[in-house]
């Protein structure tokens, strides 16, 4: 069931190395793209949690660029009303649901899916189960996988790996960042071309 308990997932799983979080194939992801489960899901928002060096230089088409926990806390969390307890209603309604993702979905995008669901837990704790995202998942084998199998539903159409030598500085610079990111949205906002450009000039 997904994390209100109310109903199945929409999407197939697959099995994956994080058992507490649920996850898709690069196919899967394709198919829910295509529309093929729009009779289900209202919404869905793919959450890229690489670097912006990596993210600028090929990424999921429309996939929104969130690595640190302040955007993600800022995007997803920050002036939401606790969730009421959930209704028969609400389960007939079509789902809004995350995808999150980084280069191999192994460490980062995890991280910030368990840093979302359990600030949803915590902003929710008086509704429990209630859940503003109750259902999101993890793509199985990240950008890299999902490269390999669909670089045309890439934009651009390329893939740079996060150690890519001659990116030493922009790693050390992100990585910092995102130690100094306590997800309470002091600084937090959804990264654009411009505050990227603006992030590699610090």
């Amino acid at each position: 069931l997904i994390g209100d308990f109310t109903r199945p997932f929409v999407l197939p799983l697959t099995a994956g190395k994080h058992q507490d979080l649920k996850c898709i194939t690069p196919q899967t992801l394709v198919d829910l793209i295509s529309g093929k489960f729009r009779d289900h899901v209202e919404k869905y928002t793919i959450v890229d949690c690489r670097y912006p060096y990596e993210y600028e230089n090929g990424h999921i088409n429309d996939a929104v660029n969130l690595w640190t926990k302040d955007m993600v806390w800022s995007v997803f969390m920050e002036g939401r009303k606790q969730q009421p307890p959930s209704t028969t209603h609400d389960q007939e309604k079509k789902r809004d649901i995350l995808i999150f993702h980084c280069e191999f979905s192994s460490e980062r995008g995890p991280a910030l899916s368990r840093f979302l669901r359990n600030k949803d837990r915590d902003d929710n704790k008086d509704n429990y189960p209630a859940l503003h995202w109750p259902e999101v998942y993890l793509l199985h084998g990240g950008y890299k996988a999902f490269y390999e199998q669909f670089d045309q539903l890439c934009e651009p159409r390329s893939y740079l790996p996060m150690n890519q030598q001659g990116h030493e500085e922009d790693l050390r610079r992100c990585r910092a960042k995102t130690k100094s990111s306590n997800g309470e949205g002091k600084s937090g906002r959804p990264l654009t071309k411009s505050t990227s450009r603006r992030l590699a000039l610090l």
